[in-house]
């Protein structure tokens, strides 16, 4: 059986890998459709060899048609107006923004840790944030095994995470232009600073990964804190985690349960200098995992270094996903 498809956001940098990954998994499409603003409607995309129009969003071009699955990523704004009107229409909307993951009534969805979730949707998905996903990839082993009391996150994040204008920025900047997107230049240097600063001096990003990471795991208990960091690097966010776990545990097993876990890939030999980079990860949707130490400052602590394609699995891939699981369940 094959599906009908709509892309909401289609000419962005999440949209035209959307169309990329489709096209490499081969998803049974029927047919497809392409929404952009009225801006770039008009232009043509191309699919599997063929053009395709983008249309303008709107109500209008989309209640005469049948669409089984909406692909978002088109900001939370546009997110809010449309999605409530695709799932009008009886179409699964998996959105790629902010604006619905820590809706209660919408579930916040990383195949790997909770695809359960997905069955008491109500018209809307949420992927969450992209570095939440690889993060919460590489825990919910962890998490099942041994419990997890405290999570510290260090997030080394591509400037593909902030669209075309962090992309552009860099390389612009590499020129020595001035930045146009970021508040500082990112060539040749780094950012505290991703997402706007809330009151309590944490940045929008690190509260996402806080509250994420509890919605996911189903676990607001466990207590999470954050710091994120734009790096000159176009694809591929990189992350040091420190994990404090329930229980006591043995190296060897970590390694173990790493190397029969769905959507990871272990690389981690330190004598041959073999480690996830963000190079190994790009084009890839599994998340790599390495860099596996006791921490020996607390009881049952662990460090991970956690990498992954931000606009792959970050996004685009775990929409995708999403999308497979639901087909595969037949729901």
């Amino acid at each position: 059986m094959n599906y009908n498809v709509a892309i909401v956001g289609a000419t962005g940098m999440v949209g035209r890998k959307f169309l990329q990954v489709l096209e490499e998994k081969n998803f049974p499409i029927e047919k497809l459709y392409l929404f952009a603003s009225k801006k770039s409607a008009g232009s043509l995309v191309t699919f599997k060899g063929k053009e395709l129009l983008v249309e303008e969003l709107c109500e209008e071009n989309i209640k005469d048609k049948s669409i089984d699955f909406a692909l978002f990523s088109a900001g939370g704004d546009v997110s809010l107006k449309f999605a409530p009107i695709f799932a009008k229409y009886k179409v699964t909307v998996i959105d790629n923004s902010s604006a619905w993951r820590m809706n209660p009534e919408v579930p916040l969805v990383v195949p790997e840790v909770n695809p359960e979730d997905i069955k008491w949707n109500k018209g809307i998905i949420a992927n969450p944030n992209c570095s939440t996903i690889q993060a919460v990839v590489a825990l919910k082993p962890l998490y099942d095994k041994y419990g997890i009391k405290r999570i510290v996150y260090s997030t080394y994040q591509a400037v593909s995470g902030a669209g075309m204008g962090g992309f552009s920025d860099l390389e612009e900047g590499l020129k020595g232009k001035a930045p146009e997107k970021f508040s500082y230049p990112i060539a040749n240097n780094i950012l505290p600073h991703i997402d706007v600063f809330t009151e309590n001096g944490y940045t929008k990003e690190e509260i996402k990964m806080i509250n994420e990471t509890q919605k996911i795991m189903h676990d607001s208990s466990l207590r999470i804190t954050a710091t994120t960091v734009r790096v000159p690097v176009y694809y591929g966010h990189s992350e040091s985690i420190n994990v404090e776990l329930k229980n006591e545990f043995n190296l060897d097993d970590i390694f173990e349960l790493y190397k029969s876990s769905k959507g990871i890939i272990l690389k981690d030999d330190v004598k041959n200098l073999v480690y996830p980079m963000p190079i190994d990860a790009e084009g890839h949707d599994e998340v790599y995992v390495g860099r596996i130490r006791r921490d020996f400052s607390l009881e049952n602590g662990l460090n991970l270094w956690v990498v992954a394609d931000n606009i792959r699995k970050g996004a685009a891939s775990n929409a995708v996903q999403i999308a497979e699981y639901i087909i595969s369940e037949g729901k």
